[in-house]
């Protein structure tokens, strides 16, 4: 086989492949969003202080046409309902919810920051697997 021929058949691979990528995410973000746990708090202006005042809860910085949100939040709802009494969880629309996002510098989003009594412990960008998540939280209690 010649060199031409291989590297057109890399190209085309790689074409199909940045293709498959970008039907994937498209997809994503047209999926609907998943429905919380009974167990996740909707977090506001109004309410984000008392339910991060005492404890360990895992705030997630969220919006609903992320893609990647979408992604976390099964993880969440089970990590929910298997940790209840252990840590809470809880979501902040950051569309909604801009002045928390700002109070917290949250550039990015997922941004998941787990609060300890109140105060800010650990700041986790992106998609994370559940126990990588687990982790997280096994550090901080």
């Amino acid at each position: 086989m010649s060199t031409t021929t291989i590297i057109l058949i890399v190209v085309a691979a790689a074409i199909a492949f940045i293709g498959w990528i970008a039907w994937s995410y498209r997809k994503l973000q047209k999926a609907p969003p998943v429905a919380d746990h009974p167990n996740v708090r909707n977090l506001t202006q109004n309410n984000f202080k008392q339910h991060t005042a005492g404890g360990i809860i895992l705030v997630d910085f969220w919006a609903p046409w992320c893609g990647p949100c979408k992604m976390v939040a099964p993880i969440l709802n089970e990590i929910a309902e298997e940790q209840a009494g252990k840590v809470r969880i809880g979501k902040v629309n950051v569309d909604q919810q801009q002045t928390l996002a700002a109070k917290f510098k949250v550039r990015n989003i997922p941004t998941l920051i787990l609060f300890k009594n109140g105060k800010e412990v650990k700041r986790i960008v992106g998609v994370k697997p559940k126990k990588a998540l687990l982790a997280e939280i096994a550090e901080v209690s």
